[in-house]
């Protein structure tokens, strides 16, 4: 319960900064044995001594602002003079095409090490952080202060570093090769009575004791690290809620297709049930992908995309109308017209105004791959400003997708904190299911294989677990649906006469998915057998990371000491069995580091473009000629391209720009029968020919009495 309170008060300052993508984790927090001081009345009462007021014209509106940093960290922080050191030559960045130089104003030096600590930048007061000057040189870097910054860390490889333009004092992880994160506390909160929260978690965070003498595990440094161990914890939660946007999903299509009087999917249901469920995934993967693009600042920024396209802007309005008219939210429609735009803008490409997206095509967003998802006919053909009415999928169905995308124990979820690899988790959850039709009366059951972490819902009939033997009933539901029932739960199983009676005997053993019955003809997902023996399960970076090192390790030796960025380039990877591209990705990585390496020991590094980090172009170059990879999944081969194109951050690039390394196909038999019988490549075309059907017929019965023959003659134990 302490440690469940302490978590909590985490959450509460946390969520009052909204971090941007993950900096610091309530959990690793509380390991660490933090806890916020709520009594700051006399840190508050110093801060308020050192700060400026900046006033309006009406005095009694002011800003608070942070003049002089190093005093701040003196009196506030209590760190030492010495602590802070003026832009060291040797932090300097340069970049020669821009006519700029990136430089921090002080950098904090390592006591244990001699090295770098933190860095830090102070810029004009009032400069917005994450606004790109209106005053940029054309000859210099078009990128807002944040960014900049973000480049200086991971190009001098010190990730941590203290963002401050006097109003706002923001803390910067920046790790090389990772997703960044920040937290920005205001200097009038902190200056306020409501704001002491705030005022007291950066004091946590901050001061002298947490960035220098604590113990080695519990500063700062190791708490920004070990706040990324914790994502794990957040993908299990996040898979399971995707899960359950999956069956939302499919009771939004299964009520618009009774709207539409079955004209939307009962061919479909009657013909090929699992176009329906490769529809439904579809929509997911394209939902978290856009809102991981989005909060990596990959979609257009401007008002216009983000007021009238983006998922997240969808979401917030979907929240106020929730808000607003509870009531009314399944007779609301729009929403889905919202999402189908969306996609139809990223295939295509648009541009308005400040609007502008580049065509991404690729077969995720394809509106010809699952037709039924605008309303139209399986096999028709998407045309430019054909008019189409969407399925009427209700605003209530869609908000409880986007809540159980967005949302995780009450707080917003930022996908900018979650690794590329921890997307496969969103993948894996929802792979292995199958669309089926009740054929009566059915109730989902809760199954947990051995061994999983989260359990699946498996539908089971009524009937036919009524019509079993009374004493055999728990037998049938362990065997058909690996769920087992004891005590009071299995006296009541054997004695139900009716529905009601086994509903109520199966008690907590029902799935939340399935709260009510199903009737007969209803739609329903059922794992296959291999999600019900294994659950869900991906590789998580902590895997991939050793795995590929040791992998490359002697592929790289043998290049020697010194290799040119060409002869890296010239190497081939390709992943068999490639699933979500983990392990393609996390070589992608490594190899584009040996590449920045390579490009810096042969005086190369200036043919990277300036205004690209080297880092992430490298990754481009290496994933487009070194990466290969195959799956007989298509939906993995989709989220591997996507996964690439994320870890590149390739927006000026389309979805396609992989297609010629990844493909769909069985990479562990990919011959035929005949080719593995004669261990050949080549087919036997000797006998093919379509004029000689009777000398085929002949060969043929002379083959079947061969075997005969052999059947009969060959002692048994010699032919086992």
């Amino acid at each position: 319960m302490v440690k469940d309170r302490e978590i909590q008060a985490h959450k509460e300052w946390l969520g009052f900064l909204q971090p941007v993508g993950l900096v610091v984790s309530p959990t690793a927090l509380n390991n660490a044995q933090m806890s916020v001081n709520r009594n700051v009345v006399e840190l508050q009462q110093r801060l308020s001594e050192i700060v400026s007021r900046d006033s309006s014209d009406d005095d009694t509106n002011y800003t608070s602002v942070i003049s002089d940093f190093p005093t701040f960290t003196v009196e506030i922080l209590g760190w030492q003079p010495t602590d802070l050191v003026e832009s060291p030559e040797d932090l300097a960045v340069s970049l020669p095409e821009y006519g700029e130089t990136l430089q921090p104003t002080y950098a904090v030096p390592n006591p244990d090490n001699g090295g770098w600590l933190m860095l830090v930048q102070v810029i004009s007061p009032g400069t917005g952080l994450d606004r790109v000057s209106e005053n940029t040189k054309s000859t210099g870097w078009h990128a807002n202060p944040q960014g900049k910054f973000e480049r200086l860390l991971r190009e001098k490889e010190i990730p941590v570093g203290i963002l401050c333009n006097g109003i706002e004092l923001r803390l910067v992880y920046a790790p090389r090769g990772e997703s960044s994160g920040h937290l920005t506390f205001p200097v009038q909160a902190m200056c306020e009575v409501s704001g002491r929260l705030i005022l007291g978690a950066m004091q946590m965070l901050l001061e002298e004791q947490r960035v220098f003498n604590a113990p080695t595990d519990r500063r700062l440094v190791a708490l920004l690290q070990n706040s990324r161990k914790y994502q794990n914890e957040v993908s299990t939660k996040l898979s399971e809620q995707v899960v359950d946007a999956l069956w939302e999903l499919l009771r939004g299509f299964q009520t618009a297709n009774a709207t539409a009087n079955g004209l939307l999917l009962d061919d479909i249901a009657q013909n090929e049930p699992q176009h329906i469920y490769g529809g439904l995934i579809t929509v997911l993967l394209r939902l978290v992908f856009l809102l991981y693009a989005e909060d990596e600042g990959l979609m257009p920024q401007g008002s216009i995309y983000t007021r009238n396209y983006s998922v997240t802007g969808l979401y917030e309005r979907l929240r106020e109308d929730a808000g607003n008219y509870p009531d009314t939210m399944e007779q609301r429609y729009g929403a889905w017209a919202w999402l189908l735009s969306l996609f139809r803008l990223v295939y295509d490409g648009g541009c308005h105004a400040d609007l502008y997206l580049p065509a991404r095509h690729g077969q995720l967003f394809d509106p010809d791959e699952y037709a039924f998802l605008e309303g139209r006919s399986r096999n028709t053909t998407y045309k430019e400003w054909e008019l189409i009415e969407p399925p009427r999928i209700s605003d209530g169905v869609v908000h409880e997708v986007l809540q159980g995308l967005l949302v995780l124990d009450g707080e917003r979820l930022s996908y900018r904190a979650l690794d590329v690899e921890q997307i496969g988790s969103v993948y894996s959850a929802i792979m292995g299911y199958e669309v089926n039709n009740a054929a009566s009366k059915s109730i989902g059951v809760w199954s947990k294989p051995k061994g999983a972490k989260t359990s699946v819902t498996v539908v089971v009939s009524v009937d036919e677990v009524l019509n079993t033997k009374a004493n055999d009933r728990a037998k049938y539901l362990k065997e058909v649906a690996g769920c087992e029932i004891s005590g009071k739960s299995l006296t009541e199983l054997k004695q139900a006469k009716t529905a009601e009676d086994l509903i109520a005997a199966l008690g907590r053993k029902i799935s939340l998915q399935t709260p009510a019955l199903l009737a007969a003809g209803s739609l329903y997902l059922q794992p296959g057998e291999e999600r019900r023996r294994s659950g869900s399960h991906y590789t998580p970076r902590a895997l991939t990371e050793p795995i590929v090192k040791e992998t490359l390790r002697p592929v790289l030796e043998a290049l020697g000491e010194r290799p040119t960025p060409e002869q890296i380039l010239a190497l081939k990877i390709c992943d068999l069995a490639v699933g979500s591209g983990a392990f393609l990705v996390e070589a992608c990585r490594q190899l584009a580091e040996k590449l920045v390496k390579a490009w810096n020991q042969h005086g190369m590094i200036s043919d990277v473009p300036s205004d690209e980090e080297p880092l992430l172009y490298a990754r481009r170059l290496v994933a487009q000629r070194c990466l290969y990879g195959v799956d007989k999944n298509p939906f993995a081969v989709n989220l591997a391209k996507l996964s690439l194109w994320l870890v590149t951050l390739a927006k000026k690039h389309p979805f396609t720009f992989l297609d010629h390394a990844l493909k769909c196909g069985d990479s562990l038999v990919g011959l035929t029968r005949d080719q593995l019988v004669k261990f050949s490549w080549e087919k036997d075309t000797t006998y093919d020919d379509k004029e000689l059907p009777l000398f085929n017929e002949q060969l043929n019965k002379v083959r079947f009495n061969r075997d005969e023959i052999q059947r009969f003659t060959i002692p048994g134990w010699l032919a086992d």
